[in-house]
């Protein structure tokens, strides 16, 4: 069997990087592009490789004969690589190799896992493309697929607007092509396009003309979970890093968001998953063109808007784009004023105050350590529900803290109050106002959508409203944000629905969890997330966290390091039920190789 790899484009799309480099020298967890495809190629037992250089031939060419001096390589140069496309890289092959076995097809900017070739090559048909059911982030040509057989190839000219991907499967542009195939109607075809009509288009058009005229038949090769990445520009190298690392964990963790390009279950970050509905998200899409060309309003308006969803004054609200703008903002105002703050908690409260001293939460508050530390503090921070344990504080006691000392500054964050037994404490300061408490909000946890940023400050105290207004700037939240805000209005039904049901799955989920039998503790949470002890140390909650991510695509977040004591703590969002379930499963279920590997850390049972 025969490879042949098309190698001669600019590779335009990934500039700057291919300004002074050939795309396939790049690297991918250490490893060239080009080379991970000749070493999935011998590993199957192919070495017979044609390869279609272009741009920045030379080092392409003094690249494989330094890496596989045992190979000898046929190279052909297509000189035209600036004007022509892969159809004319295909046929100047054609014209060049003897066509004495059966061909495998591969473009040069794929990376995969060997058992990808080998699937191929184990295929029973004679003609044999490689297909992925089509997901976010891929591009190019499409097919569609009855009972194994590609019935239609549609090119990214033909994909409208309106065009509907659901259906589609995308080609890995990787074939295996008979002899026979290549000799005849494909290799004549092909040429002659090449050379009298078209020398600027994809081979893929071929394929779908004789396709369409019925004259052969393309089966299909549907992957089935194997590992392979379309490298076209610099996003999807970094995605191609993550998919091919072993340090899987480390990239996700430094890259702290953006995960729509990467194909795992998200037990990390949290996010109501019941909200917002099919219907809401189809009408955001119906205006998303006019939400793209126009401003969104001034932050006036903005806080009005905020206010009608809360129901309060919308003097006393400060609309965010996210929850996480106000920190540096608080920063300059109380940086400098003794604090007292929940410990463990999330990390920002520990970075707004230059001198806090801490209470502690281990799942149980206690409220004497909190008011008798409280008086050596001016600000005091309640995290309600707290994260990452999930403690709950009754508000109505909060209330009377802060009416107990109106002196102190009372921060409460309640990002994850709907999922709880108590009303945001916003309620009790409608009715009777506190100057002295700030409430701020993430709206992502709540609402769904993080990736929309949403967030509020709300206030009694006029003069801090004033100083946090004053560092907002103008356009301070996009229209897609403000749009969504305004037509949640009439889905407050649907969104208390998504609160009650997310509670369910989180019983529902503690219960699970608590069978497994290195799981110490399942702690009480009033959020939309658990905190799970482990009887393992925090070694092997690492451990447990990678094998995870590595072997079930699960991520997982590792929050060991916030407790003192040593063991291992997961904090897990609580997810659709089915996916719960799965976690649960695989939890129950470790691999034995991995129980082995950890058992100085814990023995699994």
């Amino acid at each position: 069997m025969k490879a042949i790899i098309l190698a001669a484009g600019y590779g335009n799309r990934m500039r700057p990087l291919t300004d002074s480099c050939h795309k396939t020298m790049l690297k991918v967890a250490g490893k060239t592009i080009i080379c991970r495809i000749i070493d999935g190629l011998i590993e199957n037992g192919i070495e017979d490789i044609v390869v279609v250089t272009g741009y920045r031939a030379n080092e392409l060419t003094n690249h494989l004969h330094e890496c596989y001096p045992q190979l000898s390589f046929q190279f052909i140069h297509n000189s035209k690589y600036r004007e022509t496309n892969n159809i004319y890289s295909m046929a100047l092959a054609f014209e060049h190799i003897s066509i004495d076995s059966d061909i495998i097809l591969i473009e040069s900017d794929l990376l995969y896992h060997p058992e990808v070739i080998r699937r191929l090559i184990n295929s029973p048909y004679k003609n044999a493309a490689l297909v992925d059911k089509y997901k976010i982030g891929m591009d190019g040509t499409v097919v569609t697929v009855e009972n194994s057989v590609i019935t239609n190839v549609i090119p990214p000219h033909l994909q409208s607007e309106s065009f509907d991907f659901s259906d589609k499967y995308k080609t890995l542009n990787i074939y295996k092509f008979s002899r026979e195939f290549c000799d005849t109607s494909f290799k004549k075809l092909l040429i002659y396009y090449a050379n009298v009509i078209d020398r600027n288009c994809y081979y893929e058009l071929i394929l779908g003309i004789l396709i369409y005229m019925q004259k052969e038949t393309i089966h299909a090769e549907i992957v089935q979970g194997e590992n392979w990445s379309e490298v076209d520009d610099p996003n999807d190298l970094q995605v191609a890093e993550f998919d091919f690392n072993e340090n899987r964990k480390e990239i996700l963790e430094y890259a702290f968001g953006g995960y729509w390009n990467y194909h795992f279950t998200d037990f990390c970050f949290i996010r109501n998953m019941h909200f917002p509905n099919a219907s809401i998200i189809s009408e955001m899409k119906n205006v998303l063109p006019d939400l793209m060309h126009n401003y969104g309003s001034r932050q006036a308006l903005l806080d009005r808007k905020m206010a009608w969803f809360l129901l309060c004054n919308e003097n006393r609200v400060t609309a965010l784009n996210g929850a996480s703008q106000i920190y540096p903002i608080l920063k300059s105002r109380f940086g400098n004023s003794p604090a007292l703050i929940p410990c463990p908690s999330f990390g920002e409260y520990s970075r707004i105050f230059n001198n806090f001293n801490t209470y502690k939460d281990d799942g149980d508050l206690d409220i004497t350590e909190i008011q008798q530390k409280a008086l050596d503090a001016e600000c005091i921070a309640f995290v309600n529900p707290n994260n990452p344990t999930g403690t709950l504080l009754d508000t109505e006691w909060i209330y009377s803290f802060a009416a107990a000392f109106p002196q102190k500054k009372i921060l409460i964050d309640e990002s994850f109050i709907e999922f709880s037994e108590f009303p945001s404490i916003i309620t009790a300061l409608e009715k009777k106002p506190l100057s002295n408490i700030m409430v701020i909000k993430s709206l992502s946890k709540s609402l769904g959508v993080p990736g929309i940023r949403l967030g509020y400050f709300y206030c009694c105290d006029q003069d801090i409203n004033s100083y946090v207004k004053q560092n907002i700037p103008i356009w301070n939240m996009n229209s897609i944000a403000e749009h969504f805000l305004e037509i949640i209005l009439k889905h407050r039904n649907t969104l208390s629905n998504s609160f009650t049901q997310t509670i369910s799955d989180r019983t529902n989920f503690a219960a699970e969890l608590s069978t497994i039998p290195y799981i110490e503790r399942v702690y009480k949470s009033g959020a939309n997330f658990l905190l799970v002890k482990l009887k393992g140390n925090a070694d092997f909650a690492n451990q447990l966290s990678r094998y995870l991510l590595s072997e079930k695509s699960i991520f997982i977040k590792d929050v060991s390091s916030k407790f003192p004591d040593g063991a291992g703590y997961f904090r897990l969002a609580v997810r659709l039920h089915s996916e719960n379930r799965d976690l649960v499963n695989h939890l129950l279920n470790v691999d034995p190789d991995f129980a082995r590997a950890s058992k100085e850390d814990l023995i699994l049972n």
